[in-house]
């Protein structure tokens, strides 16, 4: 038998498995960090991908629009590397007034002031306002074109108006556009309700009662019309330079891209993929997933993307146990529990998404499909009777959970164990 001590909440729980079921822990892949973060920061500024430095391509009297995540995307850590990207347009002879953060909330709230100081840290917070994006504010949005997939693309004026718009953020797996990052700064980061609501849209499949469109997921481009209405988007304001960090294992920035939009994102995405995306030789009959402890497990919305990454190592009709303490239940907003609580099928659920399309009922519609393809189990705090209409088990302890899936399905059952299941991204060979 080999013990697992994965995390829960804020502790960590034993979970037993049989040695001679496992097919391996699915972790990141080993990735040497041999700089300072500082030096990684630096390095990408002073040697950007597919263009000139940041400094040079700036005018002494030009404005700069420097779009920023939300804070939602803390872990980006962009109180480390934003000094340094306006270091570099204050040597371009941009002076402080002339440049314009804003926050690319996307639909996402607006935030208070601490949270302002906590996205650019003490020294910044002195020298700079910070803007909220906000989806909903028509007069501060300006339609800028409409894509070949018929997306009309209204943006924050403010970025329109300036002379350069400089992206800033993080890469990760995302999965609806592949990876996040890059383009994304721009849709959703900074365009309106409508204009994201019709962007994700485009992961559903053309025919009803085929749910998902399957080229619209993660660590997919080519072909994926999410990412590409991005791209399209992002033509239409064309951003002078990005800066995308990507972590390494442990949480911290491992490595940096800066540069060209495209470019520089592409870099990013191969070195994302090199640490988080993990090749399997064959798919298990039951992957037990950690969504990786507080706070990413603090509600069921925020460990669907455990679920599905999770799905990626199993086959259809297996077995997934996702430890989720889920100390504040579902989760989301109303669509969130709309979709989990008020249907008993797929379909209906589907109809209901397409009807009146929101980000947060296509999550909650994703992991209702993924109980309805594999047996899930939810090791959690969550009161189960929330979960009998999406089809999910919700027990209290491991134990429970092995108990239920060896009684129907056996004890000897091919294994996975992922301590990382919210990053990890098991791709079969």
């Amino acid at each position: 038998m080999k013990n697992f001590k994965m995390k829960y909440g804020k502790i960590k729980m034993n979970v037993p498995v049989k040695e001679e079921n496992l097919l391996r822990e699915i972790e990141g892949n080993p990735f040497e960090v041999t700089k300072t973060v500082d030096e990684i920061i630096t390095d990408a500024l002073h040697n950007p991908i597919g263009s000139s430095r940041l400094k040079d391509i700036v005018k002494e009297g030009e404005t700069v629009c420097l779009v920023i995540p939300d804070i939602t995307r803390g872990w980006q850590q962009t109180p480390k590397f934003l000094p340094e990207i306006i270091r570099e347009l204050n040597e371009g002879g941009i002076k402080d007034e002339d440049i314009v953060i804003i926050s690319a909330a996307g639909s996402h709230r607006k935030q208070t002031k601490e949270e302002h100081e906590m996205l650019i840290g003490k020294e910044l917070i002195e020298r700079f306002d910070v803007l909220d994006h906000d989806c909903f504010d028509k007069d501060n949005l300006v339609f800028v074109g409409e894509t070949s997939f018929g997306n009309k693309i209204h943006v924050n004026k403010k970025a329109v108006e300036c002379d350069h718009i400089v992206l800033a953020g993080g890469i990760v797996y995302h999965f609806l556009a592949g990876w996040s990052g890059g383009r994304k700064s721009i849709l959703p980061g900074i365009v309106s309700y409508d204009t994201i609501m019709k962007n994700h849209e485009l992961s559903l499949s053309k025919t009803l009662g085929e749910g998902k469109n399957k080229e619209a997921g993660g660590g997919k481009l080519k072909g994926n019309p999410v990412h590409e209405d991005m791209m399209e988007a992002s033509a239409f304001v064309k951003p002078s330079f990005i800066f995308n960090v990507i972590m390494e294992p442990n949480g911290n920035i491992g490595a940096a891209v800066a540069g060209d939009y495209i470019k520089a994102h592409i870099e990013g995405c191969k070195i994302v993929e090199s640490i988080d995306g993990v090749y399997i030789d064959q798919k298990a009959d039951l992957a037990i997933a950690t969504a990786g402890g507080y706070p990413k497990d603090i509600n069921l919305y925020q460990a669907s993307k455990t679920l599905m990454n999770a799905r990626e190592a199993v086959k259809e009709g297996g077995t997934i146990i996702v430890l989720s303490q889920c100390s504040e239940g579902l989760g989301g907003n109303a669509d969130v529990q709309h979709i989990l609580l008020n249907f008993d099928n797929l379909l209906d659920r589907e109809k209901d998404l397409r009807e009146k399309y929101s980000i947060s009922k296509d999550i909650a519609y994703i992991i209702c499909d993924i109980a309805d393809k594999f047996d899930v189990i939810l090791v959690s705090d969550i009161d189960s009777n929330l979960l009998k209409k999406a089809n999910i088990t919700a027990v209290k302890t491991i134990e429970e959970a092995l108990e239920i899936t060896y009684k129907q399905k056996g004890e000897n059952l091919k294994t996975y164990v992922m301590t990382h299941g919210a990053n990890t991204f098991p791709t079969l060979k």
